[in-house]
């Protein structure tokens, strides 16, 4: 069976380990003022898209995009877990925020992520999606613990 991905609450009982293992793996090797996840509560505000990719009904990622402006949105808090990594999810992942955001009337999808040696495959990720560096965009600042990345969607 292979995995769904669909619109759902970050506040699901059920998300738990999800949460804290993406928790976790974010302050990792970052410096705490150069991390930008969202936590739960922040990832149910309005104007956020949550997804939760499920195997035979249990969460294995998830992934979400915020809207900056009416044409902008931001990819947040992408995360797989790590015994299930390696089949591609990642970039399944990145690809339905991609859709979706499109399917909002989204026109631009950017990013940030970090420096450090543990998100090396999530830049590889990003840039083979078509994303490429950018300025630090809506809300951020110069950061040298951070990679800004946009792609444009139309």
């Amino acid at each position: 069976m292979s995995p769904t991905i669909a619109l759902e609450s970050p506040l699901g009982t059920d998300l738990a380990l999800l949460m804290r293992r993406h928790t976790l793996e974010m302050h990792a090797d970052t410096p705490p003022e150069s991390v930008h996840m969202m936590d739960a509560g922040q990832l149910a505000s309005p104007g956020i898209w949550f997804f939760v990719m499920r195997e035979e009904g249990e969460p294995i990622g998830m992934g979400a995009f915020k809207r900056i402006d009416a044409g902008h949105a931001e990819i947040k808090s992408m995360h797989i877990l790590s015994e299930v990594r390696g089949r591609g999810l990642s970039r399944r992942m990145l690809e339905h925020l991609v859709d979706a955001a499109r399917a909002e009337g989204f026109a631009r999808l950017s990013l940030e992520t970090g420096v450090q040696p543990t998100f090396v495959a999530a830049r590889a990720l990003y840039a083979n999606a078509g994303f490429t560096e950018c300025p630090p965009f809506e809300g951020y600042a110069d950061d040298p613990n951070s990679v800004f990345m946009t792609r444009s969607l139309v």
